[in-house]
């Protein structure tokens, strides 16, 4: 009988050293090549004009500065607006939208998941259907939908149509069917809980996995929304609208507009990191036995 490999009194998977140290030089591989774009972004942020359309550029920064976060600064305060009210647009529709986003999708999974009713399976049917159309496909029939409510030119015409996004919808309900077992809804039930107090004491922390993934992706997105086609005034506009305008400015805007990029990307990629983590210690949890 083979010796079972011990690491800090604990079982081990039954590799080889060698089978170990080739998986870790292949994740390395791949975690560089991730992470390589990143850094790229950042060595361009921090390298003057002259470097940064060097040709072929450079993987560093030979005279490194700060001057183009200077620069930025300086633009900041010369926009049309104050930039600080693109950054709140920014984090307002990101948190309002990620958040509504969780709710709604997660309080219509437990229902198409875990109530039963007369035609949940036609809905479900019809949202999976919806999966299927591109943003552009049904651009002309939500610009219609958003003038009839008169949200045009405000946060809700980007807020709403997260909101009711079904792809969180679907990751969602399927989650809740595979990981929920019936029995513990139920005897919640005979203890005289109620159907909300049942979704949010004990449906919610049971897929946390999921609506931990589902944020990331939902703040994601709306992190990244540009100029939208429901958006006219300039108080309304995003961080990353600004970014665009910055970047037309042409050559010397370069060093502004690599710098406005790195701290654009550097809220949604922190929010991941944290809520990775976190997904992480949730999935090696989520098979333990009592």
């Amino acid at each position: 009988m083979s010796k079972l490999r011990t690491r800090g009194h604990k079982v081990i998977l039954a590799r080889s050293a060698g089978g170990d140290a080739g998986i870790t030089v292949i994740l390395f591989l791949l975690g560089a090549f991730m992470f390589f774009p990143m850094y790229f972004n950042i060595m361009q942020s921090l390298k003057p004009l002259d470097e940064l359309f060097r040709q072929p550029p450079r993987l560093y920064a030979v005279h490194p500065t700060f001057s183009n976060y200077k620069d930025l600064f300086i633009l900041m305060n010369t926009s049309w607006v104050p930039f600080s009210r693109y950054i709140f647009n920014t984090v307002y529709i990101s948190v309002v939208g990620t958040f509504g986003h969780l709710m709604l999708a997660s309080v219509a999974a437990y229902a198409l998941a875990k109530i039963k009713f007369p035609g949940r399976n036609l809905i479900f049917m019809t949202i999976r259907t919806s999966l299927m159309f591109n943003a552009t496909v049904t651009a002309i029939t939500s610009f219609l939908i958003m003038s009839a409510f008169h949200w045009l030119d405000s946060y809700w015409a980007i807020v709403v149509p997260q909101w009711g996004a079904t792809l969180g919808l679907y990751l969602m309900k399927n989650f809740m069917e595979e990981n929920i077992q019936d029995g513990i809804l139920e005897s919640a039930r005979l203890d005289g809980a109620s159907e909300f107090r049942i979704y949010w004491e004990i449906a919610m922390p049971m897929v946390k996995p999921a609506w931990l993934t589902l944020v990331i992706y939902s703040f994601k997105d709306m992190w990244n929304q540009g100029s939208s086609t429901y958006i006219f005034s300039e108080q309304y506009k995003t961080f990353n609208y600004a970014i665009s305008q910055i970047a037309a400015g042409g050559i010397i805007r370069a060093g502004a507009s690599a710098a406005a990029t790195v701290i654009g990307m550097a809220v949604p990629i922190l929010v991941f990191v944290i809520n990775q983590a976190q997904v992480i210690e949730t999935m090696g949890s989520s098979g333990m036995k009592d």
